[in-house]
Formats: structure tokens, sequence, C-alpha cells
């Protein structure tokens, strides 16, 4: 993960100085999303994931927590025209990575949708999805928040939908109130599966060989239980 040191000095930027910041930092919105060096190799690894479960371009996505476009990028390019959505709690992120991945004309002609919530609210969209993609998220996450998160989802999946996310699995489960960052929580596969389950959903791991571009998470697919409507 990127320095606290770069966190904290970012955090004291104000926003007139921000974009300015950006402009001449290339690299500062991928430093805070991820690891340095692994951005384009944590993005084939997603984009890869997606298409390997069944995703095709006329379907619609849900990228939650999309913070540099890291797949979206690739998404974006690759979905028809209003099937990427994206959900980033911090706008000037987003902004960065539009600027500096995608252009304004790519946006202009694929439309991707974006909302900006730190609460989870996935029903803003007013649609369902076809898949749902949470890279990174649930590895720094409450247990309250993976449960909100969960039930928000289960409210946006039809039958058919496919819900992949990473966490970091551990023999522990995080019991804080707080989101952290950059450390990460840990939880147990029967944990993970056990709040799932209470929001409708079957959770099961995918055997995906990519786990180490996101400190050693693994990830896990979400469907809706049979019987569940």
């Amino acid at each position: 993960m990127f320095a606290q040191s770069f966190k904290d000095r970012l955090a004291q930027l104000l926003p007139d100085t921000l974009r300015a910041y950006l402009a001449s930092h290339t690299e500062a919105y991928r430093k805070f999303v991820g690891p340095e060096g692994s951005h384009d190799l944590a993005a084939a690894s997603q984009f890869n994931l997606l298409t390997m479960l069944g995703l095709r371009e006329h379907q619609s996505v849900l990228d939650i927590g999309c913070g540099g476009l890291r797949a979206g990028r690739l998404l974006i390019c690759y979905l028809q025209p209003g099937r990427y959505f994206g959900l980033e709690p911090e706008k000037w992120l987003l902004e960065a990575a539009i600027d500096k991945e995608l252009g304004r004309e790519l946006v202009r002609i694929k439309r991707p949708v974006f909302e900006h919530n730190a609460d989870f609210q996935l029903s803003v969209f007013k649609q369902q999805f076809d898949y749902l993609l949470a890279y990174s998220i649930f590895s720094h996450a409450t247990q309250v928040q993976i449960r909100t998160c969960l039930n928000e989802a289960r409210q946006v999946m039809h039958p058919g939908s496919c819900f992949v996310a990473t966490f970091k699995m551990g023999t522990e489960n995080y019991t804080g109130d707080q989101w952290i960052y950059p450390t990460t929580s840990t939880y147990t596969l029967e944990r993970m599966q056990e709040l799932a389950q209470a929001a409708g959903l079957a959770c099961e791991p995918i055997d995906w060989p990519f786990r180490y571009f996101v400190s050693n998470q693994i990830w896990v697919m979400l469907t809706v239980r049979k019987g569940e409507h």
C-alpha cells in the first residue's frame, strides 16, 4: 500500500490546489488506491475474472468503490454505452482518473454512470445489475459496513446476478467500528458466509490465481440463494 505520509499530504491539500497537484503528479490517484506498480495487473485480473464468469458487452456492471477506475477503464471501453456504473465516495479521485485514464470524450460516448456516497447506497442507481464488483473493499470494512453492502447488493441483484468481491482471510474477525485504511481488516471465510447468508446470498470462494495483487486477499462469488426473491 502507499505510504501513510503520502495519504497525509493528500489530506492536507486544499480543494483548489488538489487538481493542480494531481495534474503534476501523474501517479497520485493510482497510489491512493493500491500498491505502486500493480495498477495494470490488478485491472486486468478483475476484467479477466468477470469475462471468465460470463460477462458480455451488453450486460451491466456495478463497480463498488470504483476509485481510480482501475478496472473501470477497461470495463467502460468494453461495455456498451450506459452499462457501467460506479460508486465512489472520493469524488476528486474519480475525477482525476477520468482525466488521466479515460478522457472526457470517451465518457461522453460510453455514458458511464457515477454516484458518490460512503454508505453503500447501491439502490441510488434505481436498477438491478448483472455483475457487481467490490475489489479490496471488504478488506478495510467493518462488519456493519459489509452487512450494509450485502443487504444493498441483494436489493439490486436479480436471480442470475453475480457479485464478486475480495477480502483478506484470517483466523480472527475484525470487530472494530471504523473503516481502516491503508491497513486491512481480516475475516474468516465462515464469517463472510454468515454475513452473506443473512442478506439472502450464497458465498463461495473462487479459485482465481491473482490474489497477491491485493495483499493475499481471496475472491468470493456471491449469488442470490435459491428460494430467495
